[in-house]
């Protein structure tokens, strides 16, 4: 069995690279997917739909086209892992994470001891929580391999 394994979260470093190569390295059966990665696509999502004067209204319709395919891809993953990050906010982490909780998904968030508090519910709601790819790499091991 191939494992669909959502990667969601920050975009600014290569966090999704270290899990996809450890787990290559290991030879375990997994799928991933995620959310656009490139700020600049998804924030111009909604563009083909129409110029807006007003940022609200395109945002708006970029994060309406982009919730098509993070909702389809949460509701078929086996897992997904939320990465937050310390240098931005990532309400879109933090949403991706709540949806997985509704939807009954397990997760695995990834995120340094510094935003433990802050994260506090998120976290409560996961089903581990890692501070390094390697240790992402390391549950996906035991999980699929147990």
């Amino acid at each position: 069995m191939d494992w669909n394994v959502y990667l969601s979260g920050e975009i600014h470093t290569d966090w999704r690279e270290k899990i996809k190569e450890g787990t290559e390295k290991l030879g375990l059966p997994i799928i991933y997917t995620s959310a656009v990665t490139d700020h600049d696509s998804s924030d111009a999502a909604g563009d083909h739909l129409g110029k807006e004067d007003n940022n609200f209204w395109r945002d708006h319709k970029s994060s309406k086209i982009n919730s098509i395919r993070t909702k389809t891809l949460i509701e078929k993953c086996d897992v997904a892992v939320v990465r937050f990050g310390d240098k931005f906010k990532q309400w879109n982490a933090a949403f991706d994470a709540g949806c997985c909780a509704a939807l009954g998904k397990p997760y695995i968030t990834l995120h340094d001891e510094e935003i433990i508090h802050p994260l506090k519910e998120v976290d409560a709601a996961a089903l581990a929580w890692a501070k390094t790819p390697d240790q992402v790499v390391e549950t996906l091991q035991y999980v699929i391999n147990a």
